[in-house]
């Protein structure tokens, strides 16, 4: 779900029309349980399955006040040209999304896309993806490097790690369904600390805040039943943190759901379909998209219950490259038996998303 988990999802991969028939006869790899994880290699890219992201969202304080950002690299393997030996064949697609929401009620985004080799590319042994100036990288002591340009806005963001990284699921295997081969492996980082400069109308600002980072990939996540997601990635005021997400169908009943919550100490517990819930408390109708999104949500997961504000109610994302997407993606306050600041996503709501 992005994602998403593979959601994020992050989290967003589109049909790609060019490629569907071929797509079909291509083996890609499968997500199994019980794979180790072996690290920093897993930062890398996975370029045998069928989808891939790296995902980070944050919040930093600027002069305009509280304020959010997004950086998404997308790698997806395309099914076709695979027998083609030139280094330049459409076999890997690469995109990214940018955006940054602010507490003045603007949003702005941008967006890249390339395939590998003209324009693009990653390392298979860490963290290290680019789309011509575009890049996210980890450095070898473990600190991250964000970079993007737009002529709307651009950021140059530091982030270096204040605990460890969580494994989603079991042991980073992730289900998104029912079915056991519906699933990803998915790695989070959450409460990174930022620095860095965010740049708009041409004014370069200092910036400091916290960041989570989401890894995943996969060769299927969304069911026949599935038409989107919600998820959330919270780094919570304690020290703590919490990502929840829920598969949706056509009635928006949830079809699978996950909740995992990590406490200041570094203890984690998760949460299954049964135990866990997604309720609309307020909805906001995009006169773009006609989409409408519940911006307000409760969610419910054991003996916890919290809501969901978002920092502005606009915060669709509407990208073309290389296909038309439409999804709400934005920074969001936490109450409840929790506290803290996040990103939420919700994928689905102007049409299923296919995968």
């Amino acid at each position: 779900m992005r994602r998403r988990p593979l959601l994020t999802l992050p989290f967003l991969l589109p049909v790609f029309s060019g490629f569907g028939r071929a797509a079909a006869s291509v083996n890609y790899a499968v997500v199994r349980a019980g794979v180790p994880l072996i690290f920093p290699r897993d930062h890398g890219a996975h370029p045998d399955y069928r989808t891939e992201w790296w995902y980070v969202t944050g919040a930093v304080h600027s002069p305009s006040g509280l304020t959010g950002f997004q950086l998404t690299f997308f790698r997806v393997r395309t099914g076709a040209a695979e027998q083609l030996e030139s280094p330049i064949a459409a076999k890997q697609l690469l995109f990214a999304h940018a955006a940054i929401s602010f507490p003045d009620n603007k949003l702005l985004y941008a967006e890249r896309a390339a395939r590998l080799n003209l324009g693009a590319g990653f390392s298979t042994t860490d963290c290290d993806v680019h789309i011509g100036a575009w890049h996210m990288r980890r450095n070898k002591n473990e600190r991250f490097s964000l970079q993007m340009q737009d002529p709307q806005f651009s950021m140059e963001l530091n982030l270096a790690p204040t605990q460890a990284l969580l494994l989603q699921g079991k042991e980073g295997y992730s289900q998104k369904g029912p079915q056991a081969e519906m699933a990803s492996y998915y790695v989070s980082w959450p409460q990174l600390r930022v620095e860095g400069t965010l740049t708009h109308s041409g004014k370069p600002h200092t910036v400091q805040g916290k960041a989570w980072f989401d890894h995943e990939w996969s060769s299927q996540v969304l069911g026949k039943e599935g038409v989107g997601w919600d998820w959330i990635g919270i780094n919570l005021s304690d020290g703590g943190a919490l990502m929840a997400f829920r598969v949706r169908n056509a009635q928006g009943s949830t079809v699978y759901a996950h909740a995992a919550l990590r406490n200041a100490a570094g203890q984690l517990q998760q949460f299954d379909t049964t135990q866990i819930s997604f309720i609309p408390l307020r909805n906001w109708f995009s006169a773009r998209s006609k989409a409408i999104y519940p911006v307000e949500l409760e969610i419910n997961f054991g003996a916890h219950k919290i809501q969901t504000r978002p920092v502005l109610d606009d915060q669709e994302l509407q990208m073309h490259r290389p296909a038309t997407v439409l999804y709400w993606e934005g920074l969001v306050n936490i109450t409840g038996t929790l506290t803290g600041q996040g990103y939420l996503e919700m994928t689905g709501y102007a049409g299923k998303l296919n995968l």
